[in-house]
């Protein structure tokens, strides 16, 4: 870090001249990018900001007003301070219409009484910004070596923010944009203290730019995502203002947590690869022409031309205990299987593992074959030859490839829900999930968090200040169908009370609570915030 106009007035070659501030003591932690001598009047036209201009006054103006004019010309373009060295021009002391232009600028304005060679004091300072850059350099070059590893090495999450907090002796978090932590290393603190009430904390910070550093929480903090797509931030606790490297280690860290997120692949046959591969780009958009799709996965043995195609999602329900094979390798088990069930049935599927959760199927129908008959044939055989417990959840019969991503949306919001209370059925459909299960599944979608944050944030932050529950007030009076008098009930408050409450809650959101619009998106922001939280009201 660039050393101050404090760190320059104790160097011994200023020391030497007796320096004494009389105007801008409260600025000596201005920083000093350069050191400039200068003996002209005009001198500002030629400064960037951020110099300390040494001068012995021999052809400043004896004008007082041009004078005042000179120093305020150096505030204006950012000077870090002014030293004056006393004998030649002015004799004992500046004029006093110099101190007061420095001080109502804030221009630290130092003199010198005794002489000194300017050289001694440009030398010594040039040569502590120069090390302080190559040091600065060095800690760079060190951290993009440590952070390239992690990423050649495909680190977790957990690892990399495990690095940053030993690197900077700092506690580190990451958190979504629900703000809900995703990983944090302590750094040697009570994490029970560090996470007290942090939603709460966390909404009451919220920088302007992608990199900031928060004095009133004392929090670094920098977004985290790739191709413009933002899923988090990483924060990293200071105790005083960063430093350069601390700016490096937090921007450097998020590239590395992002770039691990895109590239996290499965181990898994070539041929799961390939179905995979086809199938995340029908559920990207990858292929501008669903005939595209259709060529690739003939190309791999599966005709989607002409044929009904119904989408399947199954996840494993067991927690595998010390000495089962871990959970990516049951998962890629689970997908091999399903591949050898549609064989030995004659049903050439698409078949591939979507994450570390699941495997997506998009099965074409056989002909004059029902999606009710596939399903059953394909579930009855794959648990006669797959020992792990599993669910198999599946989403509406399309006829088209285009149509394709809207039924493994709703195989999603199936398995979503069918894996927190399986009953042992055969395979699980859509009919009874509705909007809280789309939104279970869109859950950790940037795009939903930032709806939910839009709609709800003024009245989780006043409940988070104020200790109060308006939130819950809110829910009630949306789940009683908007019926004041009913939710009152519900409430157990009388009239006057609930109502009283309805009015704050619309100052604080700043909408018309008798909207029917409005209270539908906050509706579906609870909703929203419910699935963020794992709670079900």
């Amino acid at each position: 870090m660039l050393p101050t106009v404090a760190d320059v007035l104790a160097l011994d070659a200023v020391r030497r001249g007796n320096p004494k501030v009389v105007a801008g003591a409260d600025r000596l932690d201005l920083r000093v990018r350069w050191v400039h001598v200068g003996e002209v009047t005009d001198i500002a036209r030629l400064l960037r900001g951020g110099e300390l201009v040494l001068t012995t006054g021999v052809a400043l103006p004896d004008d007082p007003r041009t004078l005042a004019d000179y120093v305020r010309a150096l505030a204006a373009v950012g000077a870090s301070g002014l030293i004056v060295e006393l004998g030649r021009k002015f004799i004992g002391e500046l004029p006093s219409i110099a101190v007061k232009a420095a001080e109502e600028q804030g221009l630290p304005l130092i003199t010198l009484t005794r002489e000194t060679p300017f050289v001694q004091i440009t030398e010594s300072v040039h040569a502590r910004i120069i090390d302080i850059q190559l040091e600065e350099l060095r800690a760079s070059e060190h951290l993009h070596e440590v952070f390239t590893e992690l990423s050649v090495e495909g680190a977790s999450t957990g690892e990399v923010i495990s690095q940053v907090a030993r690197l900077s002796g700092k506690p580190v978090l990451l958190e979504n944009l629900a703000h809900q932590v995703l990983a944090c290393d302590a750094a040697g603190r009570d994490i029970g203290a560090l996470l007290a009430g942090w939603e709460s904390r966390s909404r009451a910070v919220a920088p302007q730019t992608r990199t900031a550093y928060d004095s009133a929480s004392g929090w670094l903090v920098t977004m985290v995502g790739a191709r413009g797509q933002d899923w988090g931030r990483l924060i990293i606790l200071q105790d005083r203002p960063p430093a350069p490297r601390d700016i490096v280690l937090a921007e450097r860290a998020a590239t590395t947590l992002a770039l691990g997120r895109l590239l996290e692949r499965h181990q898994e046959s070539l041929e799961r690869q390939a179905h995979g591969t086809i199938i995340h780009g029908i559920l990207a958009h990858a292929y501008a022409d669903p005939g595209e799709a259709e060529a690739r996965a003939h190309a791999v043995g599966v005709s989607l031309t002409g044929r009904n195609l119904i989408s399947l999602i199954l996840r494993l329900t067991e927690v595998p205990d010390a000495l089962a094979l871990d959970e990516q390798d049951r998962l890629s088990e689970l997908a091999e299987a399903t591949a050898a069930a549609c064989r030995e049935a004659r049903m050439p599927a698409l078949i591939g593992t979507l994450d570390r959760n699941r495997v997506a199927v998009l099965l074409p129908l056989p002909p004059r074959t029902t999606a009710e008959d596939a399903l059953t044939t394909l579930a009855d055989r794959l648990r006669a030859t797959f020992a792990s417990e599993f669910i198999l959840a599946a989403g509406s019969t399309v006829d088209s490839v285009k149509d394709v991503r809207r039924s493994f949306l709703e195989a999603e919001q199936v398995s979503d829900a069918a894996i927190r209370r399986p009953d042992g059925r055969p395979y699980y459909r859509l009919p009874d999930l509705r909007l809280r299960g789309l939104l279970h599944l869109l859950r950790n979608d940037a795009r939903l968090q930032t709806f939910a944050e839009r709609e709800l944030a003024p009245l989780l932050a006043y409940d988070a200040q104020h200790g109060g529950d308006l939130t819950g007030i809110l829910r009630v009076y949306l789940d009683s169908g908007r019926n004041k008098v009913l939710a009152a009930q519900r409430a157990h408050l009388s009239r006057p009370a609930f109502y009283d409450r309805l009015r704050r809650l619309e100052r604080i959101l700043g909408t018309d609570l008798d909207d029917v619009e409005s209270c539908l998106s906050l509706h579906v922001a609870l909703l929203a915030l419910d699935s963020f939280r794992g709670e079900n009201r």
